[in-house]
């Protein structure tokens, strides 16, 4: 086959309602202008909020690997999100900055890839809300204190018959 085809690159910035990059058979649509991705029970993002990219996967592979925009790489700009409250806009641009990335090349399949993707950002999202519990600094009981000092002198014991007869350091 000579020549281009017209429009087609190597990557391409994919939006809400056009269709996929390389058409075909297994290319599933894109989510519904509706859609949302839900992270946890509380929050769900909007699609209109996560931009996808798809490009050609790395690695070997030949003519297919090549010429397939089987990689997806999914986005969700933090800053101008508006299903987030100022608390959780707050927690992820401390942990991860103004956009939150994941990206996918598991499979052949460009829609898999873009299912897989959006798994990970979800996962991603939610683990950047996650609030860990403060550390509340305990000290060791007496019962514990009796008993590290017990198994000291045992050891220290055990190591002392061990030793040759007539080894006499202390």
């Amino acid at each position: 086959m000579a020549g281009t085809v017209p429009g087609w690159s190597y990557a391409r910035d994919v939006t809400i309602g056009e269709s996929d990059p390389q058409g075909g058979e297994g290319a599933a649509p894109l989510p519904a202008p509706g859609a949302t991705l839900r992270v946890h029970k509380a929050l769900a993002i909007p699609m209109s909020d996560v931009t996808w990219r798809a490009t050609t996967s790395g690695g070997p592979g030949g003519q297919h690997a090549n010429r397939t925009l089987s990689r997806v790489e999914v986005q969700f700009d933090v800053t101008a999100s508006t299903s987030l409250g100022p608390r959780q806009r707050a927690r992820l641009l401390e942990r991860y900055g103004p956009i939150v990335r994941a990206a996918a090349s598991d499979s052949r399949s460009q829609a898999r890839n873009r299912q897989l993707a959006l798994e990970r950002l979800a996962e991603r999202v939610a683990a950047g809300l996650r609030v860990d519990p403060t550390r509340r600094p305990t000290k060791p009981t007496k019962g514990s204190q009796v008993r590290r000092v017990e198994a000291k002198r045992h050891r220290s014991e055990v190591k002392r018959r061990r030793r040759p007869p007539g080894d006499a350091d202390d």
